[in-house]
């Protein structure tokens, strides 16, 4: 299968299960804490907000195929948009899911790895604020 043949809503679906395991593994790896603080937690990472401000890390690192899936997602028109997020953020958001879905589906580990290291940690600084 040739990923950048898949929907790039599809790939946001499959991207949205990479990145959310991505977080929860990084979480766990920091400290132990209880599940509902890990929930907690996780969403200063997973909410469609947060993933478009991690978006102003990602673009510039995104080559010429990762970025074609980029715009693509964000362009796409979803069945439906959450009621309590910004429409803006929501599409980036899924733009976001969108590259590493294709990441995924493509066999590309160490650049999945290398795109939300850099993710993780820009989110990190920015969670109080």
């Amino acid at each position: 299968m040739d990923p950048y043949l898949v929907n790039v809503l599809t790939l946001a679906y499959q991207g949205d299960a990479v990145y959310e395991l991505l977080v929860r593994r990084a979480l766990i790896q920091q400290a132990a804490l209880p599940a509902g603080q890990m929930h907690r937690l996780a969403m200063n990472y997973v909410s469609a907000t947060r993933q478009s401000m991690a978006c102003d890390v990602l673009i510039p690192l995104l080559n010429k195929e990762e970025s074609s899936v980029f715009m693509r997602a964000r362009n796409a028109n979803p069945a439906h948009a959450p009621r309590h997020t910004d429409i803006g953020d929501y599409h980036r958001a899924t733009a976001l899911e969108a590259v590493f879905g294709y990441l995924d589906l493509s066999g590309q580990q160490e650049r999945i790895q290398e795109l939300f290291n850099s993710i993780f940690e820009y989110l990190s600084q920015q969670k109080n604020r």
